[in-house]
């Protein structure tokens, strides 16, 4: 066995009597292949688990053992049938049995029980058999094809399991049953995935690049080795080239950020003590601990790009655990404590990987100081005591996974996402590509309800006191941008978007936020402004513009009100975590309705504020403050400065912004009345 040494595995067996309740967890979670007849396909019929969702609410099917014709949907019971759901159903099939290779293999090494290397050799073999005559099949958008699956990323992560399964019981086969599994299966699959993988920057290549690697040490083959980690596009060089500065992965998502951790990490379990290891490099360092500063004041990472409900959730017990055993750093621990507060460390990545007893919490996370890291492209205002966290976007372009959100916000206060980044559903739901990527379903700016084409912003002002944290950065669609070696599809409009200039500028000060835009747009293009809002709206408003958004991600927007935009308008909002008021001033048209949030099922409140000027001016003061409110809120400018002036009941605030310099920062006037 690679996957451990003799001593190790013996010492995990010793540590098995803490953790009985992973012997049942891993019987409970494989236990539709473990107490069924064992189905596997005999011709290539699985599609797509981006499929296995419902189109109208957005979230995944029901999947049953008995039942590969009929899918329901969870929200309404609905019964769906036919492609692209039963192609789907084969292939979430094809991933239990993988899993359970993987996992009922070592519950045969922990328990020496019969029935688990029964399953294990049946599964194996039964792949076997098939797995040769397969039919290359795909389609997927940006993805190479399958053949147990529609995809060659879906192939490598099943044939990931399959090869720790067989390394887990080879020494219980005869040389017969070894070459058959090896040649037919194993070889066969690595041969497939060496000849699919593609030269590109991508998390594919990770899990592809992870799986030859598996392979190879398991089997004893260096071409398959050396393939993986040091060819072009391997391990190696995805490492070298796909980072930011800073660690975070160029796609921008932090959930693929940790699945390419998984993939790495999936091949150094096994290879970290061999001379294909990367663990020495300072990489990995780096992935770990870039998502930790970005924590949310939930603890979870912000829901940047594509990442579906639930992913954004710290729960990568699989990488600290490794992570911490190896190297000791106490940030881990901190990150495991985290995880543990929603679920027991009584689990397989602890029994494996873990160090007996971790070290007392140090309270360490979530960050409660600000982050700013340019070259990673993110910036995060904080205020601990409201639990408040205002996170900018200014990251390059990332590829196909990235949304068209330049300069995008969101917010937290006390705990509770209020200005939400949506994320995104199942990819093959047509929510994902019509609502949820796009630039006019994200709190930025919008050029004629068309998705920004990939741009890099530029900070031209960070500063930080006691009193404020200031962010000033912008973003153009003049300079020529530099594109990542990754494979794309062009989603935006270049041309809706051309000579356009956008400059946001964020102060937090106390329990007010000022969000300053201004848009050179020399066509005359509708610019919109958008702020969704995970929250009641209070302010009532006139009906009509119902015909203000005909066609594009908005027609799915309902009560739809409009009024005229001159000076300053208040927006008052209700959120669980209490009241909140958005003062806007500009020129204009505003917008109030209702559209989906995710999932599709709830709504969110929509402010979005229109102009067609050359030049557009407009503020936001957001007063997060429902102890002590603002009472009276003037702005005004006159081309060179902006100023703003507030009451409350014990104090006024006034705020003086230069309009045209680069290297000025606000003047904050505060006294008392």
């Amino acid at each position: 066995m690679k996957q451990f040494s003799q001593n190790e595995m013996q010492g995990i067996r010793e540590r098995l009597h803490n953790f009985q309740h992973v012997i049942h967890a891993l019987e409970k979670e494989n236990a539709v292949v473990l107490e069924h007849p064992l189905i596997v396909q005999k011709t290539a019929l699985a599609t797509w688990n981006h499929y296995y969702y419902c189109p109208q609410h957005g979230m995944r099917l029901e999947w049953r053992y008995d039942s590969p014709k009929s899918h329901r949907c969870p929200e309404d019971g609905h019964l769906f049938h036919g492609e692209p759901y039963d192609g789907a159903w084969w292939r979430w099939l094809n991933g239990l049995n993988a899993k359970a290779c993987q996992e009922l293999g070592l519950l045969w090494q922990l328990t020496g029980e019969q029935r688990y290397l029964e399953k294990v050799s049946e599964l194996l073999l039964t792949y076997a058999r098939y797995y040769p005559d397969y039919q290359e099949h795909g389609g997927i958008p940006c993805n190479g094809p399958g053949k147990a699956n529609a995809q060659t990323l879906c192939e490598a992560n099943c044939h990931l399991q399959l090869a720790l399964g067989y390394d887990f019981i080879r020494d219980a086969l005869s040389a017969e049953q070894c070459a058959l599994i090896e040649t037919r299966l194993l070889r066969e699959g690595a041969e497939f995935l060496m000849h699919h993988r593609h030269d590109q920057l991508h998390n594919h290549e990770v899990k592809i690049s992870a799986t030859l690697g598996v392979i190879g040490a398991i089997i004893g083959e260096p071409r398959y080795l050396n393939f993986a980690v040091n060819s072009p596009y391997g391990l190696r060089y995805q490492l070298e080239h796909a980072l930011l500065p800073g660690g975070l992965w160029f796609e921008g998502s932090l959930h693929y950020h940790f699945y390419a951790l998984q993939g790495f990490f999936a091949f150094e379990k096994l290879a970290k003590n061999t001379p294909y290891s990367l663990i020495s490099l300072p990489f990995y360092r780096q992935m770990l601990t870039l998502p930790l500063a970005l924590l949310m004041p939930d603890g979870a990472t912000p829901r940047l790009n594509d990442c579906t409900p639930g992913q954004e959730k710290l729960t990568q017990s699989d990488l600290y655990e490794f992570a911490y055993q190896y190297a000791r750093e106490p940030l881990y621990a901190e990150a495991l404590h985290i995880i543990y507060q929603h679920k027991s460390r009584e689990n397989l990545d602890a029994l494996l990987y873990g160090v007996k007893q971790l070290p007392p919490a140090q309270g360490n996370l979530p960050a409660v100081t600000p982050f700013h890291a340019p070259g990673t492209g993110l910036t995060i205002m904080r205020n601990a005591a409201s639990q408040r966290a205002l996170l900018v976007k200014h990251t390059p372009y990332g590829g196909e996974h990235d949304h068209y959100d330049r300069l995008g916000i969101l917010l937290f206060e006390r705990g509770h996402e209020i200005f939400p980044d949506l994320g995104t559903t199942g990819y093959g739901v047509p929510l994902h590509e019509g609502y949820y990527k796009n630039s006019a379903t994200h709190n930025t700016v919008c050029i004629s309800q068309a998705n920004q084409p990939p741009a890099t912003p530029r900070v031209l002002q960070w500063h930080v006191t006691p009193k404020m944290q200031y962010l000033d950065v912008c973003v153009d669609w003049l300079t020529p941008v530099s594109m990542p070696d990754s494979f794309t599809q062009i989603k935006w409009n270049s041309a809706a978007y051309q000579d356009v200039f956008y400059r946001r500028r964020l102060l937090m000060t106390g329990d007010l936020i000022l969000d300053v835009t201004q848009i050179t747009n020399p066509h005359r293009q509708q610019v919109d402004w958008t702020l969704h809002v995970n929250a009641k709206a209070l302010s009532a408003y006139p009906s009509g513009g119902v015909d203000a958004f005909p066609d594009g991600p908005l027609q799915r927007m309902t009560d739809i009100r409009t009024r005229p935009l001159a000076g300053v308008m208040q927006h008052l909002f209700a959120t669980q975590a209490g009241g909140f008021s958005v003062w806007l001033y500009g020129e204009g048209d505003v917008f109030q309705g209702k559209a989906p949030g995710n999932p599709p099922s709830r709504s969110l409140s929509y402010l979005i504020a229109r102009s067609h000027q050359p030049q557009i001016l407009q503020a936001a003061l957001y007063d997060l403050s429902d102890k002590n409110p603002l009472e009276r809120v003037t702005i005004t400018d006159d081309g060179q400065t902006l100023k703003i002036s507030a009451l409350n009941k014990r104090e006024k605030i006034s705020i003086s912004l230069s309009l045209g310099e680069e290297n000025s920062v606000p003047e904050i006037i505060i006294t008392a009345k």
